[in-house]
């Protein structure tokens, strides 16, 4: 009787056939997809059929109309955040505001006048936010490192830094 785990002649051919014959039917299902797609170019004149250029004027009109929608959602989701943004750089103004006299209490007035001066920037820049468009914004980050890069590139890494320490998988 023979060993069922070591293979056979008959095994190993058995195999191969298969396989060539899988082979032989991939290459020939892929000649015929290339040969459809020849058909439907005029090598003579350098041009496309009046279907293929029927299907590539149709996905270019999706792709652009795709384009557009993402556009205006993007457009939308960035003035939502600056909205937001600006709510919050005001919230925590108040939140300065509302404990300036602790402050004063607690460390001295010169402190309270840091925290008030912090407080009235904040709400100069939050306005400023508000006014601006999100080009102007756009315009004026990029003037911030054209004149600055090195502290735009320090920016970024602690940014990156923070945002990796608040998602970070626990």
């Amino acid at each position: 009787m023979a060993d069922p785990t070591v293979p056979t002649s008959d095994g190993t051919e058995n195999a191969k056939n298969h396989f060539t014959k899988a082979m032989e039917e991939a290459k020939a299902g892929a000649q015929a997809l290339a040969d459809e797609y020849r058909g439907k170019f005029n090598k003579t004149t350098g041009e496309w059929s009046d279907e293929a250029k029927t299907r590539s004027d149709e996905a270019k009109g999706k792709a652009n109309a795709f384009a557009a929608d993402a556009k205006v959602k993007a457009t939308e989701y960035a003035n939502e955040g600056k909205a937001r943004t600006s709510k919050a750089i005001v919230g925590l103004s108040k939140a300065i505001d509302e404990n300036v006299g602790l402050i004063d209490e607690k460390v001295g007035a010169k402190y309270g006048d840091y925290a008030r001066n912090a407080s009235k920037s904040m709400q100069d820049a939050a306005t400023k936010l508000d006014e601006k468009t999100l080009d102007e914004l756009g315009e004026d980050a990029r003037e911030f490192v054209r004149k600055s890069p090195g502290l735009a590139v320090g920016m970024a890494v602690a940014a990156g830094f923070v945002f990796g320490r608040m998602f970070k998988g626990k």
